[in-house]
């Protein structure tokens, strides 16, 4: 894929993240007016807080919008990977947003257990929160998808966030008709279950958003498939050491190690990992932006035998999740691996323990032992 393929893929991107945004904002505008006006007449604390949770929804979509703007700046020299990152900051922001609504909600809510007030609901209120209930879960659903669509951790926290309103405006139309019928304020409590909801779920997006900016382990299928994408090639023994960096939505990069014969030259390695970083990128939009290169021995039986019992010896504790990577030199008497390393176990308690087992089956050999995470 070229560079203006890329340019106008994070173009149309932007676009459509925006145009989503702009429909959310305007919608959230007027049910928040709708709604308010409701709430003011019959004097209803759920339909009131209802009606602030829309208008925290509308901000939220605007700074989507522009976080969407400023992540899809061009990388320069201050910022050479680009600031799609940036993204995450304003999702983080939303997350924040809402968690502040809920927070507010619930003092209020309170406040109104402890000094109730009489409620008087029409039939216009009654038919403008169904309605309302309809167009948020026609809005979550459109905006999720979207998100989803486009890789937007921000529409889709906005979406999820649309569908949990639906939710709770359902549960004060309940509450309304409750009253209507039997006279039983349940308003307050409702208002109190609302803002309960709207914590958990900004706890929830501030949760993912903050992996998304600290950086957490790659998709398995994703890590899974590139590894086939990479064996694939007959010279590769296996690839390695997989590591993804992510600098925003569609931005990824990652470096790994490939296990090579020792009998390849500089030339032929050269033009196989040319090759695999162009399949990688085509095949699954990951740049490569590095590709080491372990070197296994292809004519030295004693080296073979060596790596098979060093193999097992490594693999016969739980904590070892994997080597790879071995070289023996039986002629220099050095031998070289890396090993997996579970996050249960010490890395220096776990290298110390496989150094004595393996120096004491080969003594003469100066040994290296490289400690990998498992990632």
């Amino acid at each position: 894929m070229s560079n203006e393929n890329m340019e106008s893929l994070s173009a149309k991107r932007e676009k459509a993240i925006v145009k989503t945004s702009v429909i959310g904002v305007i919608t959230n505008v007027l049910l928040a007016v709708f709604k308010a006006a409701v709430g003011v007449i019959s004097n209803s604390i759920a339909v009131t807080l209802d009606a602030v949770n829309n208008l925290s929804d509308a901000l939220s979509s605007v700074i989507t919008i522009i976080g969407a703007k400023l992540g899809a700046k061009q990388p320069d020299k201050k910022h050479p990977l680009g600031y799609g990152r940036i993204e995450y900051l304003s999702s983080m922001i939303v997350a924040a947003i809402v968690l502040y609504a809920g927070i507010t909600s619930i003092v209020e809510s309170v406040k109104k257990i402890i000094h109730p007030e009489a409620v008087d609901y029409s039939m216009v209120s009654l038919v403008i929160i169904a309605v309302a209930i309809v167009v948020k879960l026609i809005l979550g659903q459109y905006v999720k998808k979207q998100g989803e669509k486009h890789k937007s951790g921000a529409l889709v926290a906005s979406g999820s966030d649309a569908l949990f309103d639906a939710i709770l405006s359902a549960s004060v139309l309940l509450s309304a008709i409750i009253y209507l019928i039997w006279h039983i304020s349940l308003e307050a409590y409702v208002a109190v279950v609302i803002s309960i909801i709207i914590i958990k779920a900004g706890l929830e997006m501030m949760s993912e958003t903050l992996n998304d900016i600290l950086g957490k382990r790659g998709d398995k299928e994703e890590v899974a498939e590139i590894k086939r994408l990479i064996c694939e090639e007959t010279e590769v023994r296996g690839a390695y050491d997989l590591i993804m960096y992510n600098y925003g939505p569609n931005k990824n990069y990652a470096s790994v190690h490939v296990e090579l014969p020792d009998t390849m030259t500089v030339d032929e390695v050269d033009k196989l990992t040319r090759r695999i970083q162009m399949k990688v990128y085509n095949e699954s939009g990951v740049i490569l932006t590095g590709i080491g290169v372990y070197s296994y021995n292809t004519s030295d039986d004693e080296a073979a035998k060596i790596r098979n019992d060093v193999h097992e010896t490594v693999l016969s504790h739980d904590w070892a999740l994997q080597m790879h990577g071995f070289n023996a030199d039986t002629e220099s008497k050095k031998m070289r691996f890396d090993v997996v390393l579970s996050f249960d176990i010490d890395r220096s308690e776990a290298v110390n323990t496989l150094t004595k087992e393996v120096q004491a089956k080969y003594p003469d050999y100066t040994l290296q032992i490289i400690p990998d995470i498992d990632a």
